[in-house]
């Protein structure tokens, strides 16, 4: 006689770009094991600012079902009350990045982040080994153990773990 299987919960986790795509991949590797009772699925919305990133987000949720979604965007570009609106009436759960991605993982290690933005990318690559794009390069400094351990400084990386039931 086979065991009941048990329903998993499902999880749609869109990045705004290649970065955010690369670092939520990374933490699934980690974070969810095969027998967890989680399928995350991940997905990158190509960038162009949060309007367009909840607006993506809103057709990637229709074309399966998920039982929570959650966009990790940044709020310098289209980041609006109405664009907020729209993801709250959708039930998508936003993961700001104030300003942006970069800026919040720096905040993590104390690092007070460059306000131009070639400036900032440049700031930000040693912490990835110069390629924020592939996942394994975001171990050393944001592995699990140490995001938990910093957790407290960034609400956005609390409720990310959350969304990973850790």
């Amino acid at each position: 006689m086979s065991k009941p299987r048990t329903r998993k919960q499902t999880l749609l986790l869109v990045g705004e770009g290649h970065d955010e795509e690369a670092f939520l991949k990374y933490l699934k590797s980690q974070l969810v094991a095969r027998e967890s009772g989680l399928h995350v699925k991940i997905k990158n919305a190509k960038g162009k600012g949060a309007k367009h990133v909840i607006e993506w987000t809103v057709r990637q949720a229709k074309l399966a079902e998920y039982d929570v979604v959650a966009a990790l965007l940044d709020t310098d570009t289209d980041w609006t009350p109405t664009t907020e609106k729209q993801a709250k009436s959708q039930k998508i759960i936003v993961l700001k990045s104030d300003p942006c991605f970069e800026a919040m993982l720096l905040r993590l290690y104390g690092v007070t982040p460059e306000q131009d933005g070639k400036k900032l990318k440049k700031q930000f690559e040693p912490y990835v080994n110069v390629a924020a794009t592939v996942p394994d390069n975001y171990a050393k400094y944001f592995n699990p153990d140490a995001l938990k351990s910093k957790r407290h400084l960034e609400k956005t990386i609390d409720d990310l773990l959350k969304l990973f039931n850790i």
